[in-house]
């Protein structure tokens, strides 16, 4: 049974400082994954003017237990949508743009296309931004990871989410082995891409387990780590199974940074893209 909520987690949600950047990208009917997933950051980030923009609609073929994301039968991809995101990005004067989307079981490619065709976009801009994408797993469609890796992202995110053990009752329709392949596959095809993975606390894994996790990813060369207090959107989404402890996400900082992650971040509200814009590897001495 989980402990009481703690005192650091507190963060309040301030929606006003949101409405702006909220009717921005309404003009141009986009979706950010911020606001489908409730995220805490929320209004800190939109404030900023950063968001993550969630391509190729809002509904998700899956059912993971512990995303918010509506699941269903989702519509047919948007081919204007690609230039949209382009044209937010340039109101918003983004230097460094983050694209993700739901999974999509239902398209032959898993949306890899376009998945290209937004970096595409976003990249022909004069400013010349930075793209992170956070992708799917296409599915296990091979051609589709490694498409996506040619698209000229310089960061490509795949979230391993939990350990192992979890991933039937958190992850259904997931692999992990599969998740770990694309990643290493990414890496493969091109080692001046830099690959990122995230993982939730507080579904009830071993520490031991995180380790394996953390062993795993560097042996795929993982490059950049994010750790972060997993809070169930709804009562009826995968249950907390416990708070962590600051201390324990210090010392899972300290410690992937010792096995070569160049980059990690480990705080409770840590989530996968928060402010990637601002992320500079640390180095660490063994």
């Amino acid at each position: 049974m989980k402990s009481r909520k703690p005192a650091w987690l507190n963060k309040k949600v301030d929606l006003s400082l949101c409405r702006s950047l909220k009717a921005r990208l309404r003009d141009y009917r986009l979706h950010t994954v911020c606001e489908q997933s409730l995220c805490p950051n929320i209004s800190e980030c939109f404030s900023l003017g950063l968001a993550t923009f969630l391509i190729l609609g809002d509904i998700c073929t899956r059912n993971c237990r512990f995303c918010r994301i509506v699941p269903g039968q989702p519509g047919r991809p948007d081919p204007g949508e690609p230039e949209r995101v382009k044209k937010a990005v340039a109101l918003l004067g983004l230097n460094y743009v983050v694209i993700t989307s739901p999974t999509r079981d239902d398209l032959g490619d898993g949306g890899a296309d376009i998945f290209c065709r937004t970096v595409a976009a976003v990249k022909s801009l004069a400013s010349g931004p930075r793209v992170e994408i956070l992708i799917p797993d296409f599915g296990g469609k091979e051609a589709s990871w490694r498409k996506v890796a040619a698209s000229g992202a310089e960061v490509v995110a795949h979230n391993l989410e939990t350990v192992p053990s979890l991933y039937k009752k958190v992850r259904p329709g997931a692999d992990y082995r599969r998740s770990l392949k694309i990643l290493g596959c990414i890496k493969e095809d091109s080692n001046n891409i830099a690959t990122k993975s995230g993982l939730m606390l507080g579904l009830g894994e071993k520490d031991t387990e995180i380790m394996g996790v953390l062993q795993d990813l560097r042996q795929v060369n993982c490059d950049f780590l994010t750790l972060g207090q997993y809070l169930p959107p709804s009562l009826k989404h995968y249950p907390l199974k416990d708070y962590i402890r600051l201390d324990k996400f210090s010392y899972f900082q300290d410690l992937a940074l010792k096995m070569g992650f160049k980059g990690v971040k480990s705080r409770p509200y840590v989530r996968s893209s928060y402010r990637a814009h601002s992320w500079e590897p640390s180095p660490h001495k063994i």
